[in-house]
């Protein structure tokens, strides 16, 4: 009698494969140079039957973890811990009237570990959590007084540029007469 997950199954024989893949290069002469050894997964082969009047119940549990992926442990004549179930194939016959003959093969995995911890809900309730009121937030405005200057004979547009520090297209735009044509005596905005 065997047991894999919670259900128990009539197991006749029992199979681990052990391999690794090795890197070959090939060489002028003589065997391939090898590099590097990689240990293959360890899948294990059951064969068996699963007998009784809830055998159906009990396949159907056992394709339920196989499509969940549920971790689990096989105790037979071999105990394997952190098995999944790859494949389950069933056949029905005479020799199993009561039940289904089964083939099942199984993976070991190994479980990862993280050193992330939730923070528990005492330090969770002391951090003030990050609310937005929905209003939108001031701003500092720029200083908007206009500035002026009068108009002497001489001035031009690229000289009060210069001494204001902006451009000669942004006092036309700011002004109504045009850089050719200022008239002297006016007060133009440089601001």
């Amino acid at each position: 009698m065997a047991k894999l997950g919670n259900v128990k199954l009539q197991i006749t024989d029992e199979s681990i494969s052990n391999s690794v893949d090795a890197t070959t290069y090939p060489v002028e002469k003589g065997e391939p140079m090898t590099d590097h050894i990689q240990e293959n997964t360890r899948p294990i082969s059951l064969n068996g039957y699963i007998l009784g009047s809830d055998s159906k119940t009990r396949l159907a549990q056992l394709r339920n973890s196989m499509r969940k992926g549920e971790i689990l442990t096989y105790t037979g004549r071999t105990v394997a811990q952190n098995v999944i179930i790859l494949s389950i194939d069933d056949n029905r016959t005479a020799e199993a009237a009561n039940g289904s003959a089964v083939s099942i093969k199984l993976q070991f995995v190994r479980l990862v570990s993280t050193p992330w911890q939730k923070a528990p809900a005492k330090q969770k309730a002391q951090q003030k959590p990050v609310t937005n009121s929905g209003k939108k937030q001031a701003v500092a405005k720029k200083s908007s007084a206009a500035e002026y200057y009068t108009i002497k004979k001489g001035d031009t547009y690229w000289e009060l540029a210069q001494k204001y520090k902006t451009t000669v297209k942004a006092l036309e735009s700011l002004n109504k007469w045009p850089a050719k044509a200022i008239p002297i005596g006016v007060k133009v905005r440089v601001k």
